[in-house]
């Protein structure tokens, strides 16, 4: 026998502020986003094929056979696709992911470290996020899809761009791109001290974010073969 260890912290969620608006906690990067999805997909449409996918890994570089990066989610759509006799490459071609990944806020004490144009603010939509070397996978097609879902389901959005002097992180959705290639955006919620031992967002967001993939579940999104993309 031999064993795996994890040291964490076992601090209990709270809310914090004045009226209670902030939900303070660890690994809210990114449980935050997976709860969030996971309530909307339980809630998605039965007359379509709605997939919510958790990866393990993510802090850690996504390669491993249960990472974004390795061939567990193609496999798996692959097998899900032949079983209803749909065409895999076909199904890839019409469908469409949001990869959702906590957002760094403009924080207080250092407000040096975000973009001075586009500040990103607790409690003010969910972030939609952009970045010139494609670390998301956003661009003004996949940005106004979901800002068009985010408008019918009364959700504010917030973009952010990451400083072009500074390094980024990248998300799942680049990462499993390599595998499962499909139009896709990124967005997330806005949060304080990201890879804390302890982290905040505001409660409102992760509200606005289960309402935005309820959204994007139920929204019937085409892809004639002139180029457009219908959202219905």
């Amino acid at each position: 026998m031999d064993e795996d260890l994890f040291v964490v912290s076992d601090e209990k969620p709270f809310l914090a502020g004045d009226k209670g608006e902030f939900l303070v906690s660890p690994r809210l990067d990114d449980l935050a986003s997976a709860f969030a999805a996971a309530e909307a997909v339980i809630n998605a449409p039965a007359d379509g094929l709605s997939v919510c996918f958790l990866a393990d890994n993510e802090e850690v570089g996504s390669s491993t056979k249960q990472g974004a990066g390795g061939t567990f989610l193609k496999s798996t759509l692959k097998r899900i696709a032949c079983s209803l006799g749909m065409d895999f490459d076909a199904a890839l071609a019409s469908s469409f992911m949001v990869s959702a990944d906590n957002a760094h806020a403009v924080h207080p004490n250092h407000p040096e470290k975000s973009d001075p144009t586009n500040s990103v603010i607790l409690g003010e939509g969910v972030v939609v996020k952009h970045h010139a070397n494609q670390n998301y996978t956003t661009d003004a097609v996949s940005s106004a899809v979901i800002k068009q879902i985010a408008e019918k389901a009364g959700v504010k959005t917030q973009d952010f761009f990451m400083r072009s002097d500074l390094r980024c992180g990248s998300t799942l959705g680049a990462i499993s791109s390599t595998q499962v290639s499909v139009k896709s955006v990124d967005v997330g919620i806005a949060q304080l001290a990201m890879h804390s031992a302890v982290e905040t967002v505001a409660a409102s967001d992760l509200d606005a974010a289960v309402k935005l993939f309820e959204g994007f579940f139920k929204a019937k999104i085409q892809f004639p073969e002139d180029g457009r993309i219908i959202l219905k």
